[in-house]
């Protein structure tokens, strides 16, 4: 076993719970609207918040290939692979409230997380970055045109999704931060 195959099972299993705990939300999210007599109020924000947090997940999940050949076992990265997708777990456990029930609309809810969810993720694209800053074989490609342009597009929708206010441009710049996902990962 390599060293990266011994840490990434580790990192895999935590993103996973990651992942299940987005997909969880959205499941008791529907079996509560689908409840004869439901007053649950789904809307498009969380679930477009849910989406992006999964698009995102598997965009790090990706990314660890990239540094397959110069992780190497130790209790430093033991202990950063544990904090950062711990954070991950931390984000996507805020995506759809516990108590469906206690909680009828969805799109309050997401104003009412979208600063932790989307902040805990936008620390994280840092700490990725700077990561990748640090290894001199992939530093220059973060400086790459096409890399650095969706970077920045990617860190100033984040930024913006977690201060837009009203209810038009929250649903504009969540769709923008799912669709930008989309293209990236079709080209």
């Amino acid at each position: 076993m390599s060293d990266f195959e011994f840490i990434f099972a580790l990192f895999g299993l935590l993103l996973g719970l990651s992942l299940a705990e987005v997909l969880g939300g959205l499941a008791k999210a529907i079996e509560a609207r689908l409840r004869p007599g439901s007053t649950i109020r789904i809307g498009w924000l969380t679930p477009l918040l849910g989406a992006f947090v999964i698009l995102d997940l598997l965009s790090f999940w990706q990314a660890a290939w990239v540094v397959r050949d110069v992780v190497l076992v130790s209790g430093k990265a033991l202990m950063a692979i544990t904090v950062f997708a711990s954070a991950y777990y931390l984000a996507a456990h805020l995506v759809f409230p516990r108590e469906v029930g206690e909680q009828p609309d969805f799109d309050a809810h997401f104003f009412r997380v979208r600063r932790v969810v989307i902040g805990v993720m936008l620390v994280l694209l840092l700490s990725q970055l700077a990561f990748y800053a640090s290894i001199p074989t992939i530093a220059p490609h973060l400086l790459r045109p096409l890399a650095l342009g969706l970077t920045v597009i990617l860190a100033l929708l984040m930024t913006a999704a977690m201060f837009v206010r009203g209810t038009l441009w929250p649903r504009v710049v969540m769709i923008a931060l799912v669709a930008r996902y989309v293209v990236v990962y079709l080209l």
